[in-house]
């Protein structure tokens, strides 16, 4: 178990790394897009070189920014429902989910997606646009971020066993400020639970 805890480590890192140049990618994007939108307007004019960097920029920000969401558990979650269980519940609920949603569905669209980035790399597909941009690195992103998106799971996989077999005292590395909505939903549980004593021996 601790060496597949120093590969979670290794994983989480490389995300997080990641996740920080995405966030340069953010900005390049808002950037360009303010410029673009500036230039139309005042110029009469627009380079679709320049409008497919910004979709380029933002399909990157969202295929490799997964596994960054992943890590820092700020995907979405059904808040009332999992407030309501504990960590030991909701630790079996995520592995049930890593292991037949998010695992297969990544290496299904690895398979499907790789062949496509490849025919375009080789025939060097242009975009239809005039004075548009090379299709492969934009094709490139759906693999690149299905792996991505795969070697977290494996991680937060990792995480969870640990966790349930006492490895781990959380089955998370990184809990996200609570939001009003999961404040709520909290609050709300614990109102539910002062009213119903089985749910709280449950919870417990």
């Amino acid at each position: 178990m601790n060496i597949l805890l120093s590969l979670s480590r290794a994983i989480d890192w490389i995300n997080e790394q990641i996740g920080r140049v995405i966030m340069w990618l953010v900005l390049a994007a808002v950037l360009i897009s303010a410029t673009n939108a500036i230039v139309r307007k005042t110029l009469s004019t627009s380079s679709n070189a320049w409008l497919e960097i910004q979709w380029y920029l933002f399909a990157a920000v969202f295929m490799l920014g997964v596994g960054y969401v992943l890590l820092h558990n700020a995907h979405v979650r059904i808040d009332f429902i999992a407030s309501r269980f504990s960590k030991r519940t909701n630790a079996f609920i995520d592995i049930l989910g890593l292991v037949v949603f998010i695992i297969p569905l990544s290496l299904i669209l690895i398979n499907l997606s790789w062949p496509l980035f490849v025919n375009a790399w080789h025939s060097g597909e242009m975009s239809q646009n005039a004075g548009g941009l090379v299709r492969w690195p934009v094709y490139f992103l759906i693999p690149a971020g299905f792996a991505i998106l795969l070697a977290q799971a494996v991680s937060e996989l990792i995480k969870r066993i640990a966790f349930l077999t006492g490895h781990r005292s959380e089955p998370f590395s990184h809990i996200e400020r609570k939001s009003e909505t999961e404040r709520l939903a909290e609050e709300l549980a614990q109102e539910a639970q002062a009213h119903d004593p089985l749910a709280a021996k449950t919870q417990s």
